[in-house]
């Protein structure tokens, strides 16, 4: 069963903080690389950060330093905490699971139904 369930979003400032979580089915949670990517309006979505099997870390280069990928594996959950956010962050924030180019960001095969982050100056 495929399952990925997003929470966290929100409104902040810049310069705040959110920590995003994607709840998994056991099934999406064994995937060899979830990760986060988002779409801000008229604009196509991206990759911001992906975590694999080991848990390594991949992440965009607009969000390093900012942005940290995790996995709690007693809850089936993936956490994108991130911070000192900027205007530029603002964007629909999808989960990904099952990523099949999981190191260049690309290649999703299942998405969440994604949660709003919106940054404000």
């Amino acid at each position: 069963q495929v399952q990925l369930v997003e929470s966290g979003g929100g409104s902040v400032q810049a310069g705040g903080s959110l920590n995003l979580s994607c709840a998994a089915s056991p099934y999406t949670y064994s995937s060899y690389c979830m990760g986060w990517f988002r779409q801000a309006p008229g604009e196509e979505r991206e990759g911001v950060a992906a975590i694999d099997h080991e848990g390594s870390p991949i992440y965009a280069d607009s969000v390093k330093g900012r942005f940290t990928i995790s996995k709690d594996n007693a809850k089936n959950t993936l956490h994108l905490q991130m911070n000192s956010l900027k205007p530029e962050d603002t964007a629909m924030y999808y989960c990904a699971a099952d990523i099949a180019y999981c190191y260049i960001l690309q290649g999703p095969n299942y998405w969440g139904q994604g949660t709003q982050v919106t940054v404000s100056s």
